[in-house]
């Protein structure tokens, strides 16, 4: 069954492709969608309708199902290496990995609040949350490559200072938008 651990890699990490692929785009659909209400009235309805279609293929056909490739195969690994449960490097990227989960059902109810017309954030917002998964693919990346070579107090506020620089360009990126655009 050893002889598998190869072929389960290598799709584990096809699918985390595909899943972190399917979020940015999704949630960058949102920031266009978010933007739809500064529009003429008479262009919203069909761009609401289109951007409802689109992130909805999204979510089922790619993100999702790449999120389920990622987990069996993932599980599949360490079904097959139960000794890296030793290791604490592999609780860290779990826990990740959980909260990944829940950032990618969290994105299915933004779709039914924007379907249902419920959904008042700005697009700047969902620039931001778009920003989230950055930061999960880094740690978990960085956690499976590095393992316990890496202290973990000092990735974990690396990604904070990451995340400020996001942040700060997402300002920045907003202000030169807007100059612009006057």
């Amino acid at each position: 069954m050893l002889e598998y651990y190869g072929y389960f890699k290598a799709f584990h990490i096809v699918g985390f492709v595909s899943w972190f692929a399917g979020l940015f785009y999704l949630v960058r659909m949102f920031v266009y969608r978010a933007e739809v209400n500064e529009k003429p009235e008479h262009l919203r309805e069909d761009w609401k309708k289109q951007f409802s279609i689109m992130e909805w293929r999204v979510y089922k056909m790619i993100a999702t199902p790449a999120m389920v490739i990622t987990w069996i195969c993932g599980l599949s690994m360490l079904a097959l290496n139960p000794g890296i449960f030793q290791q604490s490097w592999i609780h860290v990227k779990l826990t990740l990995l959980v909260l990944l989960v829940v950032y990618h059902f969290s994105c299915r109810r933004v779709i039914i609040m924007q379907d249902k017309d419920i959904d008042t954030r700005s697009s700047m917002f969902y620039r931001l949350f778009n920003e989230l998964p950055t930061l999960f693919l880094v740690a978990i990346v960085l956690l499976a490559v590095m393992r316990d070579l890496l202290d973990f107090v000092k990735l974990f506020f690396g990604i904070l200072i990451f995340g400020f620089l996001l942040y700060t360009f997402v300002k920045a990126y907003k202000r030169r938008r807007e100059k612009s655009n006057v």
